[in-house]
């Protein structure tokens, strides 16, 4: 019981932590009037790429 009262503390917290972020996040930009389709188009198109995630090479395009 121990372990399980540990990792639901550990991994709350973080769950947490994410949750609250997103919400501050989704409130500022809303304020601002701001989308991330807007953002994305201020950054310009970046082309056909190679990535790295979670261990895996693959290429991604923003087409």
């Amino acid at each position: 019981m121990w372990a399980l009262f540990v990792a639901t503390v550990y991994f709350g917290t973080f769950l947490v932590i994410g949750w609250v972020a997103k919400r501050m996040l989704d409130r500022w930009m809303g304020q601002r009037g701001v989308e991330l389709s807007e953002v994305q188009k201020q950054a310009g198109r970046r082309g056909e790429r190679t990535v790295f995630l979670l261990g895996a090479w693959r290429k991604e395009s923003d087409l």
